[in-house]
């Protein structure tokens, strides 16, 4: 049974009519069939109005659905073959992040992840999906070895921000984050990113260097969460509601500023309500950046992806016969 959230009790509470009243059918032997039938056309209704006017807020809240597919969940469901690789040949191996080569579609791959877990036992294990500096390591020793190989690199972020403890800064977290954004900027392989959760501050754009970015619909990605935000702004962390609105933080809204590359749409209620055709989704949309990326030469994937990054934040300034109100001819 799949948690519901707060706005979506009122799809729950029908849902639990109908199940009652559908047991009080069957119990009493009484055709209930035109009832039950107009109850279920009415949730139809409910959960498409509700799905459809999500705020940011409730995206959020779904990013971080506890039942949200992981990264594990999408390698199963899309990749053939994949054997995981430890260790940053450092200091250890980093739980919170996941690596290793696999085949799509027959073609080689290299796949990284951020993994939170599903579980508290395993969140704890995990670290909840919060990477050390060994965690960033590791996927930089992963991506320089699709670059030796020459295979596309496909990366899954999920994550609330990188592990801001007293041990992961001794080992270097600034340091390990700043040299994957280097790193990545010149691989000469394709790169394809996706948000498919939490995309959290530099622990995220350290697997998001790409040519292509991508978040699934009810993902976020933000240099900070609404929270940490609304605390800053108007020092009151219960107004991260609003904080989100504002920051642009939702899938749509980093599309339409040219931040991502494009939106992979979710099924009703999201990701962990249907996880096959999701992976589906996310199949589609693999498949045709790999067809765009593989005929680039490697300089051509270079200079794309520094194209990609070098536009955001483009503007154009006005000159001052464009600014300057219209004369009216009586004057």
């Amino acid at each position: 049974m799949v948690k519901m959230l707060k706005f979506e009790e009122p799809i729950a509470n029908l849902k639990k009519k109908i199940e009652e009243l559908k047991e009080l059918a069957h119990s009493a032997d009484i055709d209930m069939t035109a009832e039950i039938q107009k109850l279920e056309s009415r949730l139809q209704e409910l959960q498409k109005d509700i799905y459809d006017n999500m705020t940011p807020w409730d995206r959020v809240q779904v990013a971080r659905h506890l039942e949200r597919p992981t990264t594990l969940d999408y390698v199963k469901g899309l990749f053939d073959d994949f054997m995981e690789l430890h260790g940053d040949r450092n200091f250890g191996d980093d739980l919170a992040m996941v690596g290793g080569v696999a085949s799509f579609s027959g073609i080689p791959v290299t796949i990284i992840g951020h993994q939170r877990g599903t579980t508290t036992k395993e969140n704890i294990r995990r670290n909840f999906g919060m990477p050390h500096p060994e965690g960033y390591r590791k996927a930089l020793r992963l991506m320089k070895q699709a670059e030796k190989f020459n295979r596309p690199i496909i990366c899954f972020i999920d994550t609330k921000g990188a592990y801001p403890g007293k041990a992961a800064e001794e080992r270097g977290q600034s340091e390990a984050i700043a040299r994957n954004l280097v790193e990545m900027a010149g691989l000469t392989v394709p790169v394809i990113s996706i948000v498919i959760g939490e995309g959290g501050s530099g622990g995220a754009i350290g697997l998001g260097v790409a040519n292509r970015v991508y978040m699934l619909e009810n993902s976020t990605y933000s240099v900070i969460s609404p929270e940490g935000a609304a605390s800053i702004l108007w020092k009151d962390a219960s107004l991260a509601s609003e904080a989100a609105s504002a920051m642009r933080i939702t899938a749509r809204d980093l599309y339409e500023l040219d931040v991502i590359n494009g939106v992979i749409e979710e099924a009703l209620g999201g990701a962990h309500h249907h996880l096959k055709q999701q992976i589906e989704n996310i199949r589609v949309v693999l498949q045709q950046a790999l067809s765009e990326l593989m005929p680039l030469t490697k300089e051509q994937l270079v200079q794309d992806r520094y194209d990609r990054f070098r536009k955001m934040g483009e503007y154009e300034e006005l000159t001052a016969i464009q600014t300057a109100e219209p004369i009216a001819e009586n004057q």
